[in-house]
């Protein structure tokens, strides 16, 4: 199936794009060769997120960067907040996006993207032949399959951090140098250390649950619900009760 995804698009060009993403993004940029694409958090100082986005190297000083629709502005903003003499460019694209899930993703050549699917991203992509066109809906409840957290929904700008969206393994490099916001990262993953609540995959109940409803465990409140598809629901639930 293939359905519009909006996004909103950010290119950074210049010589000093290739560096000073690396200084500001919490993946590892380097090994990124023209046409690779990688997803990354970009963090406030205090390791709360700003922006979720996927960076792809679209030439040797060139970089497109896509976030939830919406939220360009703000990943625009984080971007130039600390570029001080700094030979690149910011600016947004008038892109749009293409999601290729489930039968057919195999198949299509494009971004890879999070439930095994596959993005199709520029300025006019062409729908993918022979795969079934669908409404927005059937690609929210991929997402809640993927446990695949969104701008707006399970991840609030400077409130959600890193840890308790589950996707640190993708998002996050621990090995590379210091940029914004490493600290915390680092630290929680040094200690081993879980954060007070999960984004989880949950049951509810139809047709009666709405994001920011409780999440209930045995009729007690156990975390919060930020995303449903009839009764199927993402939710922020308290480490605590994960063991109930």
């Amino acid at each position: 199936m293939w359905c519009e995804y909006p996004r909103d698009v950010v290119q950074v060009a210049g010589p000093d794009a290739p560096t000073y993403l690396q200084s500001q993004l919490s993946q590892e940029l380097r090994p990124l060769q023209v046409g690779d694409a990688i997803w990354t958090f970009v963090l406030q100082p205090n390791g709360k997120i700003d922006a979720l986005a996927r960076v792809w190297r679209t030439g040797d000083e060139t970089f497109v960067l896509d976030t939830d629709a919406g939220f360009g502005e703000v990943l625009t903003a984080r971007l130039n907040r600390f570029k001080i003499r700094v030979k690149a460019e910011i600016s947004t694209l008038p892109w749009r996006c293409l999601a290729v899930r489930g039968d057919g993703a195999a198949e299509v050549a494009g971004l890879t993207s999070w439930g095994g699917g596959v993005d199709l991203l520029g300025e006019s992509p062409l729908p993918p032949a022979g795969v079934e066109h669908v409404g927005v809906e059937h690609l929210l409840a991929a997402r809640i399959e993927a446990v695949w957290p969104a701008m707006g929904a399970e991840i609030v700008p400077g409130e959600t951090i890193p840890a308790e969206t589950g996707i640190t393994d993708i998002a996050v490099s621990f090995t590379k140098g210091c940029y914004p916001g490493q600290e915390l990262v680092e630290r929680m993953d040094s200690r081993g250390a879980t954060a007070p609540r999960l984004l989880q995959r949950v049951v509810v109940p139809e047709g009666a649950t709405e994001p920011g409803d409780e999440y209930l465990v045995n009729g007690e409140p156990a975390g919060v619900v930020t995303t449903v598809w009839r009764e199927h629901a993402l939710a922020y639930v308290k480490r605590s009760s994960l063991a109930l």
